[in-house]
């Protein structure tokens, strides 16, 4: 029997990079594992890896959400030093052959997802459905990802909710979506009104209430845990977005991401 383990690296504007995958029962390391954006650099995440007891050969994939640069930072770095294949849908692909952080490196390691399926990344232990969601960047995705039987879905950087993602989300053991800003914050904060206007313009980023307001929602007797991921740094407090989601998920373990630094590894399933 195996486990399933995740793990936030880093989520937020300063970078973002997360860890998902398949753990046999009183083993550190990992069978199957997928790394979802590459905005740490590999030496940091080496680093990181290796304190939990792993290696870059623990992960077989990079999934990539989209191409703003808090999320594929490092991403052409990925390819010249870890070297995996890096998945994401073809107009996304295409982006990303074009940005000057990615372009001279990811045709190498290129692996193309169809979003009207599942998409078998790692064969016969973990399939991938991608979903587009709106936010302003060529084209963004939140993944399904199933490992064995265990379904983790994250959408991070989602302007609004969509009705496919709050479907896959019905369907999850464990959630990791958007929490992103304090309406209240945001307004009296340090960020020009045109800037404002972007991030709750519908394809900028999710606030504390359309977080609860999904969760709400989404929430469904098999959820076993959910994650508020990229909160900003200006915008929000871990304390505000937990408080604002805690009633809509309903004793389901609540948990927001830290910022900067890792989080712990968490066991999903057991």
């Amino acid at each position: 029997m195996s486990c399933v383990k995740f793990k936030s690296f880093s989520s937020g504007s300063c970078g973002n990079c997360y860890f998902v995958g398949l753990f046999p029962e009183e083993s550190r390391r990992c069978e199957a594992g997928v790394i979802i954006d590459a905005g740490v650099s590999p030496r940091r995440l080496k680093k990181e890896l290796q304190s939990d007891g792993l290696c870059f050969d623990d992960f077989s994939a990079v999934l990539v959400t989209h191409d703003h640069m808090d999320h594929i930072r490092s991403l052409g770095s990925f390819c010249k030093h870890v070297r995996k294949p890096v998945w994401a849908t073809e107009n996304l692909h295409r982006a990303l052959s074009r940005h000057m952080m990615t372009k001279f490196q990811i045709n190498d390691y290129r692996m193309e997802l169809s979003t009207d399926r599942w998409n078998e990344i790692i064969p016969g232990r973990i399939s991938v459905r991608p979903f587009i969601v709106p936010h302003d960047a060529s084209e963004t995705c939140g993944y399904a990802i199933q490992l064995d039987d265990f379904k983790f879905v994250i959408m991070t950087d989602i302007g609004a909710m969509t009705s496919e993602a709050l479907s896959l989300a019905r369907q999850a053991d464990a959630v990791v979506i958007e929490s992103n800003y304090d309406p209240e914050m945001l307004r009296l904060g340090p960020y020009p009104l045109e800037l404002q206007a972007r991030i709750r313009g519908g394809h900028g980023h999710l606030s504390n209430p359309e977080c609860a307001e999904a969760i709400a929602a989404f929430r469904h007797e098999g959820l076993r845990h959910i994650f508020l991921c990229h909160l900003s740094e200006h915008n929000n407090t871990p304390e505000l977005a937990y408080k604002e989601s805690l009633e809509a998920a309903a004793g389901i373990p609540l948990t927001p991401l830290p910022r900067q630094t890792p989080s712990q590894f968490y066991i999903l399933s057991e």
